[in-house]
């Protein structure tokens, strides 16, 4: 089975412009998913600007697919755990593109443990604050600056809704990530903004290997295995349902997650 990170230029994507006009937001998006759906914007006709933390080189080579593609993309490295940097990030956006109408909030951090016990006060707080804080920083920055029918897209995770035994505190992050989803909803639905989340399952990424990797070094035959699938998505796959929740025409649907999963998790 091919476990590599293939295709994460979409060079096989089929674009219909719904996205022409519009500047998109994304966060963690110099790889992995992120990468796959900053390209897939930039195909649909966005401007994108990518935010990283410290990884230049994946940041600039998902620019020039971009580019290469005719799009436009631009790219701050920050760490979004504070709301310093958030409001830096969206200011960034607006200097460079004049607008801001997508934000997909999609930066992640996890660290497995066997044990709660063994979950520090630092790594929770960490866990939240990239996964929560930011996301909650980075929307309240974006608000004043978004429209009728522009859209907030959250990134959560299978684990939000299955839970993980090694992994606590980042499915504690991504449960709170739905409510968040959800009250926001609800509160901006007036506004006609939609704000809509995507719980993927497992999609073999850089993050991954970086998370398991040192406690299981077979993760790279063993990772998605355990899915009806029998195999990890990869981030391309998960392309069309950001391109969906960010299509203008979809405007009825709000404080929705889309499980993208393999047939791992089957939402009721």
């Amino acid at each position: 089975m091919d476990k590599s990170f293939n295709n994460t230029d979409l060079e096989d994507y089929k674009e219909s412009g719904v996205l022409k006009g519009k500047v998109a937001l994304v966060t963690g998006g110099s790889s992995g998913i992120g990468r796959a759906v900053s390209i897939a914007y930039a195909k649909e006709g966005a401007k994108v600007v990518i935010g990283h933390l410290d990884d230049e080189d994946s940041a600039n080579e998902t620019i020039q697919v971009i580019e290469k593609y005719g799009g436009e993309a631009r790219a701050l490295n920050g760490d979004l755990s504070t709301s310093k940097n958030c409001d830096r990030l969206v200011q960034f956006a607006l200097d460079e593109f004049g607008q801001l109408d997508v934000v997909v909030n999609n930066a992640g951090f996890q660290y497995p443990q066997e044990s709660p016990l063994d979950i520090s006060d630092e790594q929770l707080l960490k866990t939240f604050q990239i996964k929560v804080f930011a996301m909650f920083y980075i929307t309240r920055a974006a608000l004043p600056h978004l429209k009728k029918g522009s859209r907030i897209i959250n990134t959560a995770s299978v684990n939000a809704y299955q839970g993980h035994s090694d992994l606590i505190d980042y499915a504690g992050a991504n449960g709170a990530i739905v409510s968040l989803t959800r009250s926001l909803a609800r509160r901006l639905v007036d506004q006609e903004i939609a704000v809509n989340g995507i719980a993927p399952g497992p999609i073999w990424t850089p993050l991954i290997t970086k998370t398991f990797e040192d406690i299981n070094p077979n993760v790279a035959e063993d990772f998605g295995e355990d899915v009806p699938a029998g195999r990890p998505g990869q981030p391309y796959e998960l392309a069309k349902a950001f391109v969906f929740l960010a299509d203008p025409q979809n405007s009825y649907m709000t404080g929705q997650f889309l499980h993208v999963n393999g047939g791992g998790y089957m939402s009721s």
